[in-house]
């Protein structure tokens, strides 16, 4: 859908022309799964699927919107004056909530605005369609009434949405890649103090295939959380003889030393995931700026490993088609992206192969699981934007 075709449906929606047009990309975790709230390192990417939002302002103080994903929803209206959190408001808590923590970031006032989304991020595919759309609010609201915001600020706004207004403990990765991220780079992150640099991402001879499971979850429904606990209790086990603030402090050889302070065998596996996909994401650094494809393809593979075995959060369909890609001529590593328990995993596949190996992964994913996967490639994008070239299709 292009933005001319945007256009036409504010004008069917609204009744009225729209006056502005901004975009939130997607992102792609390369690796680094699951540690960014343990401290860790990450390395994402913006990618070229997102967010669309085009606005018009209003005179009154109410906020009318509508999402092209869910037009049975029809246009939802709510007023500024009551952003209390309602479980009912699905996708419309998003919005609500980045409004409010930008108001209260700033001590300034937002008004009244029509809102036209659209998202060709597949909804629950674990490439961030949800911080997507919380960064696009906080992109919109900032410029439209001179919020004065950094896209830093946005990124930690966004976070604290789901953190403090919808209850899920997510770590910052999402929001940073959407709000942060350059074109044809990845951003190799350190969470614990958030000090980061781009990394070219110059892919060459090979293409990052993402594989949609087209297994929907949401992350409040899921093994999210519950994940967050166990690492926060490995954390206060070794701090009773280790001096440590987040389990990524540790390298392999100091937690293997420590690891015998854990009792639950089960919560030292998830500590050991976290530790080694940390040292993976360093490592996977190196093999980047190198153009080093085998060995960051061979890295992939260990952190899906680790993350079926360790942390437990891949499942038959993530699984059936990351062991169907390893069996594939061309594929360099494929790991499962994003939190797991359904959603996508990416490939690493030499240019010259691709047709055969989408072809040959789609067989064996549908004969065992029973339905078709998805399949796209990468393109790697620039953070939020406002958009000025409004003829170019998505």
């Amino acid at each position: 859908m292009d933005i001319k075709a945007l256009q036409a449906a504010f004008l069917k929606y609204f009744d009225t022309q729209s006056q502005r047009a901004f975009f939130a990309p997607g992102r792609v975790n390369l690796i680094g799964e699951h540690i960014d709230y343990n401290g860790g390192h990450v390395l994402p990417c913006a990618i070229s699927n997102g967010t669309y939002g085009l606005v018009s302002l209003r005179s009154d103080q109410k906020i009318s919107c509508v999402s092209l994903n869910f037009e049975s929803d029809g246009c939802v209206t709510f007023d500024l004056a009551d952003l209390s959190y309602q479980a009912s408001d699905s996708w419309v808590s998003y919005i609500k909530g980045m409004i409010q923590y930008c108001q209260e970031k700033t001590g300034k006032t937002v008004s009244g605005f029509n809102l036209l989304i659209y998202g060709n991020i597949p909804n629950g595919a674990g490439l961030s369609s949800s911080a997507s759309l919380e960064l696009l609010i906080g992109m919109i609201v900032n410029q439209l009434f001179d919020l004065g915001l950094s896209h830093l600020d946005l990124a930690l706004l966004g976070q604290k949405v789901e953190n403090d207004y919808l209850g899920l403990n997510t770590g910052i990765m999402d929001q940073f890649a959407i709000g942060m991220s350059r074109a044809d780079s990845a951003a190799y992150l350190k969470v614990s103090d958030m000090t980061y640099e781009f990394l070219p991402l110059q892919l060459g001879e090979v293409v990052l295939l993402i594989m949609n499971t087209n297994k929907q979850r949401k992350l409040t429904d899921s093994k999210y959380n519950q994940r967050r606990a166990e690492c926060d209790q490995a954390l206060a086990d070794l701090q009773k003889e280790c001096d440590i603030t987040y389990l990524c402090q540790l390298r392999p050889d100091q937690f293997e030393a420590l690891s015998h302070l854990i009792e639950d065998p089960v919560i030292r596996q998830r500590a050991k995931h976290v530790v080694y996909e940390d040292e993976r994401t360093q490592q996977a650094k190196d093999a980047l700026l190198a153009s080093d494809w085998e060995a960051f393809g061979q890295l992939m593979n260990q952190s899906h490993q680790s993350l079926r075995e360790d942390y437990d959060v891949t499942g038959l369909e993530l699984d059936t088609l990351v062991e169907a890609a390893w069996e594939q001529e061309g594929v360099l590593g494929a790991r499962m992206t994003g939190a797991g328990m359904g959603g996508c995993a990416i490939a690493l596949v030499k240019k010259d192969r691709l047709d055969s190996v989408k072809d040959q992964i789609q067989a064996i994913y549908q004969a065992k699981v029973g339905y078709p996967a998805s399949f796209y490639l990468a393109q790697s994008a620039p953070g939020i934007c406002e958009l000025t070239a409004i003829n170019e299709e998505d």
